[in-house]
């Protein structure tokens, strides 16, 4: 079975085989939200939004969300969770490689996190036109990036160079650097970035 479609995915949820999913918002986007610099809110698109820690924290934190996710699992837990704690947010099960024709120009930030590194590497080029098209006039992407270099995936690893040079003809770089604060077993592993839509 194909690794990467939707009904391998399910597959993980199920057979709770989703060892990337941490439980609780990443740290390097709760010490975003409660800096100086974090950014207004607005309405936020979550892609490959798993069971939705990270896009509950830009909820609570008066974000307009909309999570996204190839597994009906992983949008059922999160909905579930979304609800118990009564914080509004929308989880939709979606291909994100269409989002572009559902929600074109809908977005003022897209947030990134473990998305990236789950695709198949060629294609990235293809994710990033889809941040730029759902996004509106200056928007941003908001990412936690993977950049091990490991071999096999997913998680696929990434050089950061990479990720620069993907998002540098439709993206100004606002913030790039290697995460002070990520959770132990990925210190050194990721790197934040703040892309705005040229």
């Amino acid at each position: 079975m194909n690794n990467l479609t939707a009904e391998a995915w399910e597959a993980k949820y199920q057979s709770k085989g989703d060892r990337w999913d941490l439980g609780c918002p990443s740290p390097p986007f709760i010490n975003l939200l409660v800096g100086n610099n974090a950014p207004q809110p607005g309405k936020i698109a979550v892609l490959g939004c798993g069971k939705g820690h990270d896009a509950l924290l830009f909820a609570e934190s008066g974000y307009e969300v909309t999570g996204f996710d190839f597994a009906p699992s992983a949008i059922t837990e999160a909905t579930t969770i979304a609800q118990s704690r009564e914080i509004k947010a929308q989880f939709l099960q979606r291909d994100i490689f269409s989002l572009d024709q559902e929600f074109a120009n809908s977005f003022d930030y897209v947030l990134e996190h473990t998305c990236f590194c789950a695709i198949d590497p060629e294609l990235r080029l293809q994710y990033v036109e889809v941040v730029k098209n759902i996004l509106r006039p200056g928007g941003k992407l908001i990412g936690l990036f993977y950049t091990h270099n490991r071999p096999g995936g997913p998680p696929f690893g990434v050089k950061p160079q990479e990720v620069l040079d993907l998002f540098a003809t439709d993206f100004e770089t606002v913030l790039f650097q290697t995460a002070k604060d990520s959770i132990e077993r990925r210190q050194g592993d990721e790197h934040f970035a703040i892309f705005q839509l040229k």
